[in-house]
Formats: C-alpha cells, sequence, structure tokens
C-alpha cells in the first residue's frame, strides 16, 4: 500500500508594521547652509506564526526591519568654498524679483546679492528671493541698507549665508557690525532662534552651534577713510570678506562720473593690497568686488580678488533691451533682404528649440 506524504503547512499573519522616527541628533539650518542630512529610521515588526499538520506546537517569530534613508545636499556653503581656495562669481539682484532670482541661480552663479541697500525691496520683499535661491541651490548674501543692529537682526533672521554691512570706515564699525551677528555674550544680537527661518523656525537643532562657522559676514570699503583703514578693518575678529565699492568710492574723492579715474584706481590698488596682505586663515579676510566697464570680472580675478560680482539684474536686462530695440530699428532702416532672412532663420531655430 502506497504512504501519500503532504508538504507542512505555512500560515503567515502579518501585523500592520510600526513606524518609529528616530530623532536627528543635529541637523544642519538648511537656509543658512546647503548642508543638511536627515536620517529616517523605520523599524517594522511583524510576527510569523507558523503552523504545520504533522506537530502539535506552534512557533512564532519575529523579524525586525529596520530602513534608514539619508537625504542629504552638497556641504559646500561659501564660507568652505573660500577656505578651499575657490574664486566665487555672482550677481546683484536690484528687481527683488523671485523670477530672476531663480533665473540666476539656476544659471549658475555661485552667490546672488539681494541689495536692499540700493534696490527698492525691504525684508518683505528679500523673502521670496530667497525661496527662490534656496529651490535653485543657490547661497543668498543680503546687502543692508546701513549697518545697524535692527537691519543685521531682520536680515539674519531669514537665514542667508552672507551679510553685507555699506560704508564700513574703521575697525571700530567692523567690530560693532560682527557684534551684530552674534549672540550675547559675544554680540548683541536679538535672539528668536526658536521661531525663525535661518533656524528651520527651530527644528535645526545645531543652528546655535554651528552659525557663527557658516555665515559670511562682509563689511565694504568704498570711502576714502575706509581705504585708509582697510588693514585694521580686515583683521577684526569675525570679520570674513571685505567689500570695495568703486562707486562710492570714486564720489567720496570727488570723480563721481569718473571711476576709472587714476586716483580712483590708486585708492583701490591700496585698500586691495590691504586686504590681499592679510590671511584669511590667520584672522585676515577674502577680497570681493563688483566689476566695472573698465575693470572687467577677469581683471579682478587677475588681481587675487576671491568674490567677484559681474553684474546687477537689472543692468543685464536694460542692456539686452535696448539692443533688442536698438536692432529692431536700425533693420528696419537699412536691413538688407538676406540680412532679414538669416533673422528669420533665427527666429525658426529659436522656437524650434
Amino acid at each position: 500500500m502506497a504512504t501519500l506524504t503532504y508538504p507542512t503547512t505555512t500560515t503567515i499573519r502579518a501585523t500592520k508594521p510600526t513606524l518609529s522616527l528616530r530623532k536627528p541628533t543635529k541637523l544642519i539650518s538648511f537656509p543658512l547652509s546647503p548642508l543638511k542630512t536627515l536620517h529616517l529610521t523605520a523599524t517594522s515588526a511583524s510576527p510569523i506564526r507558523s503552523t504545520s499538520s504533522s506537530h502539535a506546537t506552534t512557533a512564532t517569530n519575529t523579524i525586525t526591519t529596520t530602513t534608514t534613508t539619508s537625504i542629504s545636499t552638497s556641504p559646500q556653503t561659501l564660507k568652505s568654498r573660500l577656505q578651499n581656495g575657490e574664486t566665487l562669481y555672482g550677481l546683484f539682484l536690484l528687481s527683488f524679483s523671485p523670477t530672476l532670482a531663480e533665473i540666476a541661480g539656476l544659471s549658475g552663479y555661485d552667490f546672488v546679492v539681494v541689495d536692499m541697500e540700493h534696490g527698492h525691496g525691504g525684508i518683505s520683499q528679500a523673502l521670496p528671493c530667497l525661496h527662490a535661491l534656496a529651490a535653485a541651490q543657490t547661497p543668498a548674501i543680503l546687502r543692508l541698507p546701513e549697518a545697524s543692529a535692527a537691519w543685521a537682526k531682520k536680515a539674519l533672521d531669514l537665514g542667508p549665508q552672507g551679510i553685507m554691512f555699506p560704508m564700513i570706515e574703521s575697525s571700530k564699525d567692523a567690530k560693532k557690525a560682527v557684534s551684530y551677528c552674534r549672540f550675547p555674550p559675544a554680540g548683541i544680537r536679538g535672539s528668536a532662534h526658536t521661531v525663525v527661518r535661518a533656524s528651520s523656525y527651530g527644528i535645526d537643532e545645531g543652528y546655535l552651534s554651528n552659525y557663527e562657522d557658516q555665515l559670511l559676514i562682509m563689511c565694504q570699503v568704498e570711502s576714502e577713510e575706509g581705504v585708509k583703514h582697510a588693514e585694521d578693518i580686515a583683521a577684526v575678529d569675525g570679520v570674513d570678506c571685505i567689500q570695495m565699492g568703486p562707486l562710492d568710492l570714486s564720489a567720496s574723492v570727488g570723480y563721481l562720473w569718473d571711476p576709472a579715474n587714476k586716483k580712483v584706481r590708486k585708492m583701490m590698488e591700496t585698500a586691495e593690497m590691504a586686504v590681499l596682505g592679510s590671511d584669511p586663515k590667520e584672522g585676515g579676510a577674502y577680497l570681493a568686488g563688483f566689476a566695472m566697464p573698465h575693470d572687467a570680472p577677469r581683471d579682478l580675478w587677475t588681481r587675487g580678488y576671491h568674490m567677484v560680482s559681474g553684474a546687477v539684474d537689472v543692468g543685464l536686462f536694460r542692456s539686452a533691451a535696448v539692443e533688442d530695440v536698438k536692432r529692431f530699428k536700425m533693420n528696419l532702416i537699412d536691413g538688407s533682404d538676406d540680412e532679414q532672412e538669416r533673422e528669420k532663420d533665427a527666429d525658426e531655430k529659436y522656437w524650434s528649440e
């Protein structure tokens, strides 16, 4: 008589997985720094019950699965890139247009200066620009309308990577500017770090430990008096970068309409040498500047500038708009059939892309 053997039957009953989030031990503020790592740990415990037809006993095993997800962005900040010896290229934003800010970021600029000194906007108008730049993963620097504790406090709470103080003329001015950026007892910055954007609205528990190391403090030297004390300003603890202001400098010595004047250029050279003679790793400062028609971005780079701003958003648009109108009117006056045909082909190619 044949014996039939049946395989063991296993029944699996899985309970609903339980999800637990492990609290991050340390976070870096995204608004202030692109460096941020978020760890999520999901633990699921599922009892597996096995029943055999040939055995009277029932065994229960628990399998625990742990999944860790790490979300990281670039660890580089403006400050760390400067420390690594990079030369950074940026743009000034005066229009306060989030769209233009986003385009600038997507175009590849290393930084964008949102200019509250000469632009029409203030804190409320700057915030959407910072949102747009963050979306494009581009660091923002806020230029203040004046070097004051109130403006610095409101600007820093937005969480820019850099802050720029205008018209710094002495080491005393520079020390005050630094104090506006630091919480007591190191400075006089007002504290609302538990709720402001700079600390990811209080989510970033490491903000107070890291903000000084990541914030780029820039002081503008843009007057005859400032040039005289450029070396002392660069040596102030906490001053990371000296930003030259060629137009205000030329105005301060009576050459408002002639920034390329020999006297102005000589003063620029004096200030440049004073800053470049310092060592940022030993308490000195980096050198930043704005290109002019007579002083191209490459010229600044050749002279040793660490940060170069090559244009202003409204200036770029103005030049493109004026050139567009000029080209159209010139074509109406003396455009040939061949030239018009070339423009037609170019236009068709543009739209086909």
